[in-house]
């Protein structure tokens, strides 16, 4: 017989739910999910069910942060040029925002592993 997994509650997810999305939201999901360091499953559950997302700062999250903000740059220096702003790329700035925000904060607080948006 399987063994269960079990989440870190003791609760055995058992049921698929499944949705369809553009390749643009995709993409835009991909971005934010991977600023947050957590799984897709997990960042869409805690979403769907209005829970926080908490941020734990790790070697990837950085990247993904920096991979972010090299695309933020880009996009400014495009729009420089008098060209419109991409509304999904506003989101993503957004939420990379709040979560330097929070690191900031939580650095000043002796424990930058962890932040909350």
């Amino acid at each position: 017989m399987t063994t269960r997994n079990l989440d870190n509650k003791n609760r055995f997810r058992s049921i698929t739910v499944g949705f369809r999305v553009s390749p643009e939201e995709n993409e835009k999901l991909n971005r934010i999910v991977a600023v947050s360091g957590l799984p897709k499953q997990e960042y869409c559950y805690r979403k769907c069910m209005d829970m926080g997302v908490t941020v734990r700062g790790n070697p990837k999250v950085y990247k993904a942060l920096k991979d972010q903000m090299s695309r933020i740059l880009e996009e400014l220096q495009r729009i420089g040029t008098g060209e419109t702003v991409d509304g999904d790329l506003l989101e993503v700035t957004k939420f990379v925002a709040e979560v330097m925000e929070g690191l900031k904060e939580k650095g000043s607080s002796n424990d930058p592993k962890d932040q909350t948006s």
